[in-house]
């Protein structure tokens, strides 16, 4: 009976594939990261506990966000084995990288306001241009063809 139990409990890849819309493809990769886990059955296929399509869920929408999966792989080991991520487990992880989503926001948004500054002026010059050149950093590695160098 308990082997009844447990494969009403776990899904196959197919099934996490199928069911969270994320390739079986990524989902090795995410198990190789260790960002989920799973069994495997005497024939060595994968079964995964049903919790893991709201994992999939949580790596998926903080990795839209641009939070490095090292970062979602930190945030899900603080999850006891088997449960799923919960709102409140949403929220704190939320909180903790809401200084680091911020701060994305204000860089863009510097970027934004020096390109629009700069299509005002036009120059695109490698000696003035802050864009082109911040802080004259090319001028401060001496003369020469800096630019065509890089790859």
């Amino acid at each position: 009976m308990a082997s009844l139990r447990t494969e009403a409990t776990e899904i196959t890849i197919g099934e996490l594939a199928d069911r969270s819309g994320v390739p079986a493809s990524a989902l090795r990769f995410y198990e190789r990261q260790g960002l989920i886990h799973s069994r495997r059955t005497v024939g060595n296929q994968r079964r995964y506990p049903r919790e893991t399509l709201r994992q999939v869920a949580f790596i998926r929408a903080s990795h839209h966000l641009g939070i490095p999966l090292s970062v979602i792989g930190d945030v899900l080991a603080l999850l006891p084995e088997g449960v799923a991520p919960t709102h409140e487990f949403w929220v704190r992880a939320s909180e903790c990288w809401s200084a680091e989503l911020n701060s994305r926001i204000e860089r863009l948004e510097r970027m934004r306001d020096r390109f629009t500054e700069c299509i005002g002026c036009g120059c695109l010059s490698f000696k003035e241009c802050g864009l082109v050149n911040p802080n004259d950093k090319l001028g401060q590695e001496g003369a020469g063809p800096r630019r065509l160098f890089d790859s």
